[in-house]
């Protein structure tokens, strides 16, 4: 995870941050060092700063493009991540950043997701 500040566009960090990706360790073979695709909304829509770099890279990226009809299907996908941020908005000191150090908004970060996972769980014990 990345702080950036509210000033910047989120597409000036989308390639460093896709390129911090651990590699993920699987049951036979090499662990795997990047995605197969990378699914975003219209506002990574730059060809030059976002689909030719992950191109290079091998990622096919799946971003829909600006001035078109709503038929990409990301919504679909898109609902687990806005689901998300509406858990992690239940709690009132995540819904705006008051703190000014990263590490601290981070720890708060930390402990939201896992206060909406324990909640989440306790459905099921």
């Amino acid at each position: 995870m990345a702080h950036t500040g509210a000033n910047r566009h989120d597409c000036m960090v989308a390639i460093p941050l896709i390129d911090t990706i651990p590699a993920i360790k699987r049951p036979r073979g090499r662990p795997r060092r990047r995605p197969d695709k990378v699914l975003a909304d219209r506002g990574y829509d730059y060809d030059k700063k976002i689909r030719q770099p992950l191109r290079r890279r091998g990622i096919e990226p799946v971003i829909a493009r600006k001035n078109t009809d709503n038929g990409s299907s990301l919504g679909v996908h898109r609902w687990y991540v806005e689901a998300t941020h509406r858990w992690l908005f239940l709690f009132r000191r995540l819904r705006g950043r008051y703190e000014k150090r990263d590490d601290i908004h981070q720890t708060f970060l930390v402990i939201g997701c896992i206060l909406s996972c324990w909640t989440k769980l306790q459905r099921f014990c």
